[in-house]
């Protein structure tokens, strides 16, 4: 079986080079031609998750956003667009676009945001968990998506990464709706599995140059880890991020469900590390670019394997809760909720309050929180 290559590229910031880094690291994949012919429909899919200055790390940086735009059009790629549908009940892709500073280097390759305006059903018969996707339409028409994702935590899944980056494809406000489908973590890594099957990118990039720790996907802290990855197996690319934070894959549902559907490996005999100056083995990549100070949950996975079991149970698991200190009554978290008769009651200056009973600890709540009020708290 041929093994998974996953490229290490060291960057010092954002103004190190990055182009040149990422060109080399492309062609250590075996170059774009090998991956996608010049006559495909290329989307090219950021983590626009809200409307973020690239310094809070929520988003993809434009410097290397930009790059992957640059390399596309010199090497020949015309027809190319960019999008992702955000998160936040309250912000369009437009949006997010201009205030990440992602739309700035749109314009400058010629590259236009594609159609995340309208939505497409797309069956996917041989789905385990899930059998048809309403899509945006720019994601629906494409016919190569290259995945450029954000290295952050998350509430539900622990991390989120190269996986993950593809729920953004999911229009608008059914994002919200697949979590009351798909209401704990293995159920929706299993979901998310069968996205990354049914659209098959043929290219992950992941902006680990400044990441997020903490209380992510947007209300964490940024952090340096100092470098870009790059593969076309995302299971392997989230494995040696979880690897290079200290976090056993083994504990990242979307891992261990990519593993079992065999969307990629993270069995790391199976996977190649590759950087400009040759070969690495996972403990030298440690070394080199790990950060055992990581600030992400470690819990074990014998936890998420029961949550299936454990509805009744709701009492005694994580939960969201609000600090009351930092909540500005803004009523987000309550839009953002996808439950019936909502979960979490919020707005006009009234502060958050949840209802536990009803609540499915989806965190989308926490995720929308533009104030950071939001957290999980373990039981």
């Amino acid at each position: 079986m041929k093994k998974s290559e996953v490229v290490l590229l060291h960057c010092s910031s954002y103004e190190d080079g990055i182009y040149e880094k990422m060109k080399a690291g492309i062609e250590l994949l075996g170059g774009l031609p090998s991956l996608i012919g010049k006559d495909e429909n290329i989307l090219v899919k950021p983590n626009l998750l809200s409307a973020a200055s690239p310094d809070k790390a929520i988003t993809t940086h434009p410097a290397v956003f930009g790059a992957v735009l640059r390399i596309l059009k010199e090497n020949g790629y015309s027809n190319v667009c960019y999008g992702d549908s955000p998160g936040s009940p309250v912000c369009g892709t437009e949006k997010a676009a201009a205030v990440s500073g992602l739309a700035d280097e749109a314009e400058k390759y010629g590259v236009p945001l594609g159609n995340f305006s309208e939505a497409v059903s797309c069956k996917y018969p041989q789905g385990k968990k899930c059998r048809e996707f309403m899509l945006c339409k720019a994601v629906a028409e494409a016919d190569s998506i290259i995945s450029v994702c954000k290295m952050k935590t998350h509430a539900l899944e622990n991390i989120t990464g190269a996986i993950k980056n593809q729920y953004g494809t999911v229009f608008q406000a059914n994002k919200a709706l697949g979590h009351t489908k798909y209401p704990n973590s293995k159920s929706f890594a299993e979901m998310i599995v069968d996205l990354n099957l049914f659209l098959k990118p043929k290219l992950f990039v992941m902006d680990g140059i400044i990441a997020m720790e903490g209380n992510g996907p947007a209300s964490g802290d940024p952090v340096p880890m100092s470098v870009i990855l790059l593969s076309k197996d995302p299971v392997a690319l989230d494995t040696v991020f979880a690897r290079l934070v200290y976090l056993d894959p083994a504990n990242v549902p979307t891992c261990v469900s990519g593993m079992n559907a065999g969307l990629g490996t993270m069995d790391e005999k199976q996977i190649v590390l590759l950087t400009p100056d040759g070969e690495i083995s996972f403990e030298e990549a440690v070394r080199k670019f790990g950060n055992q100070k990581f600030d992400v949950k470690r819990k074990n996975p014998k936890f998420w394997r029961a949550e299936i079991l454990l509805p009744f149970r709701k009492r005694k698991r994580d939960r969201p809760v609000v600090d009351l200190s930092k909540c500005i009554g803004c009523g987000i978290c309550q839009k953002a909720c996808p439950v019936d008769g909502k979960a979490v009651h919020s707005g006009n200056g009234k502060k958050a309050e949840y209802d536990y009973n009803k609540c499915i600890r989806c965190y989308c709540c926490q995720e929308m929180c533009p104030e950071k009020a939001i957290s999980r708290a373990e039981r």
